[in-house]
């Protein structure tokens, strides 16, 4: 009997992993063993030969779902998988964790994704779903002739998406941060139609912060104040926005477990200032609703005149 080699075995699962997802009609590449980048040549350094010949290919233009080619690959290195997400005409929901540089009680992309639910006042149907090194991929299938392509936080923060002209790390796989396993092993759905919405509409823009005309008048001043303070932030990108948001919120949370001003007050100026600088509405709301729920359960009584 013929031995087979440690690096034969290794590559093994990943090989069925490659193959199970060139069995669904979902195009494959080889990544870095235990990495996510893809194998492979760099534009800058394209030899133009073979596959190559005519212009460099990227990623995306290799992925293939040729089973002999998908076994020649493998058969060389323990490659992790990658799925081509556009040409497989799917749309994953990536959803990641929290930043360590975030402030305490920011949401996560899982909670991102129940806001936006709540707020659409909708369901997600049940569909296939991979559990991920740090958070858990939802597939959906693109809906025809719409071509979506990748985006980040635009659906809340910590949600991005993967569509054309980007990939997903395929189940098997494994990475310094831990491994990607099928979390929930059900039939791919269709991507409900209010998402699609969401991210195929153009950008509106940004609503002008609401006036404030209750409560007290320190508690008003103090909400103008700091409503001023989080429509101008312009640094730090969307986390840096989220951070003055959240800084700001809890500075007036203390009038609202005073009794100064209605809490719906409160979180309507705030929500109108944070949409301002473009973060979206599910975060801001998320957002709120944790710095304020945190500082009225902890507040301590206004000192006596």
């Amino acid at each position: 009997m013929t031995a087979v080699s440690s690096a034969a075995l290794e590559c093994m699962p990943l090989l069925a992993s490659a193959l199970t997802a060139a069995e669904r009609g979902w195009p494959v590449i080889p990544l870095h063993p235990g990495s996510k980048r893809p194998a492979g040549h760099a534009e800058r350094a394209c030899p133009g030969t073979g596959r190559c010949a005519g212009g460099h290919r990227t990623p995306e233009e290799r992925a293939t779902t040729d089973p002999e080619l998908i076994r020649a690959a493998w058969a060389h290195r323990p490659y992790n998988v990658g799925i081509a997400t556009g040409p497989a005409g799917l749309l994953v929901i990536d959803l990641d964790p929290v930043k360590a540089e975030e402030p305490e009680g920011a949401p996560d992309g899982a909670a991102s994704l129940q806001a936006l639910c709540e707020r659409a006042g909708q369901v997600l149907p049940d569909t296939y779903r991979v559990r991920t090194a740090r958070g858990e991929h939802l597939y959906f299938a693109a809906p025809a002739g719409v071509r979506l392509k990748c985006s980040v936080d635009r659906l809340g923060p910590h949600i991005d998406t993967r569509a054309w002209g980007g990939y997903v790390v395929a189940p098997g796989s494994t990475t310094p941060n831990g491994a990607y396993e099928v979390s929930h092993d059900a039939p791919v759905a269709e991507l409900p139609s209010w998402l699609a919405a969401l991210l195929t509409e153009a950008h509106k823009p940004a609503p002008v912060p609401v006036r404030v005309h209750y409560g007290t008048r320190a508690a008003r001043t103090a909400l103008e104040r700091e409503c001023a303070v989080i429509a101008a932030t312009t640094e730090g990108g969307p986390v840096g926005r989220n951070n003055t948001l959240h800084r700001s919120a809890c500075k007036v949370a203390r009038f609202v477990a005073w009794g100064d001003i209605p809490r719906h007050v409160v979180e309507q100026a705030i929500q109108g200032a944070g949409e301002a600088t473009g973060l979206p509405p599910a975060e801001c709301r998320t957002t709120i609703r944790s710095a304020l729920d945190w500082v009225i359960a902890h507040a301590t009584p206004r000192e006596a005149a």
